[in-house]
């Protein structure tokens, strides 16, 4: 179990972060969402990824409110629309983001998926924003190894950090190539969606071993993102109570028979397929 991810840039950042997709809709509750935020805090799990998209910036204001006061403590990373990733437009998106979030700087900024806009112009913009200090870092999400390919023949294209992805037991394909391939050029991966948006928990297997460990399905779900190399799992919970059971998550060792018992139920691919996106 790997409580910890090192950057390409040698920042040091824990394994298990917060996840905000849904957070800022006006169906929920933006203050308890922010307490929940708050809890993971205090619990050590400082990685806290949002975007400009979710809930057309509301995610980002719930964000603000849950680190307001506690800014230095907590490693921000959100992300630019690709419709808005031109030169001009990525600059523009991130200034927006840091007002919502009402922070200074982005410590990882991301291009959301590859979009119309050429890759040089969006890095371009990357590095304009990091050399007047808006972003400490940037990096990709969505992206499958044909865009990282691509990405690293533009110039200062090997500077990105890390490449977000949905990645859990229901959706491996992304261990055929991507993952080896991000490993090899020693890009962090995120994943996110770690419990597929909740489906995971409904599997009979899954429900089955957790009840056996004493633990919970999304539990194990999590642990066994944890367990790979460089990956960082971002769950979202918008409860005091799943933060708390999600972070629990940390101190799960699985046995080889675990592993075993999953990879049977979730299988492994055995070729290449399409990079699943939710």
């Amino acid at each position: 179990m790997n409580s910890t991810v090192i950057l390409p840039n040698g920042r040091e950042v824990p394994s298990l972060g917060l996840g905000t997709w849904h957070m800022g809709e006006r169906i929920g509750d933006p203050t308890t969402e922010a307490l929940a935020l708050k809890r993971g805090l205090d619990l050590g799990a400082t990685v806290i990824d949002t975007a400009e998209m979710y809930a057309r910036g509301g995610a980002e204001r719930v964000v603000a409110e849950a680190i307001k006061g506690r800014r230095e403590e907590v490693f921000i990373v959100s992300k630019v629309l690709p419709h808005n990733a031109s030169r001009h437009g990525t600059i523009r998106a991130c200034e927006n983001s840091l007002q919502r979030l009402g922070i200074d700087a982005i410590d990882l900024y991301l291009l959301h998926w590859p979009g119309p806009h050429p890759l040089g112009d969006t890095i371009e913009a990357f590095h304009d924003l990091k050399k007047i200090g808006k972003i400490k870092a940037w990096g990709v999400s969505n992206f499958d190894t044909s865009d990282m390919e691509e990405l690293w023949r533009v110039p200062g294209g090997a500077d990105c950090q890390t490449n977000q992805i949905l990645y859990n037991l229901m959706r491996r394909g992304v261990e055929w190539d991507l993952l080896p391939w991000c490993h090899k050029n020693g890009v962090s991966v995120m994943a996110y969606s770690p419990l597929e948006q909740g489906r995971l928990l409904n599997n009979k297997k899954l429900n089955s071993l957790a009840k056996q460990r004493n633990l919970s399905a999304a539990q194990i779900a999590i642990a066994w993102t944890l367990c790979k190399k460089g990956v960082m799992s971002i769950p979202k919970a918008s409860s005091i109570r799943h933060v708390e059971e999600n972070i629990a998550a940390w101190s799960i060792k699985l046995e080889k028979s675990d592993l075993d018992l999953l990879n049977e139920e979730f299988k492994p691919p055995l070729k290449k397929g399409m990079l699943d996106i939710l």
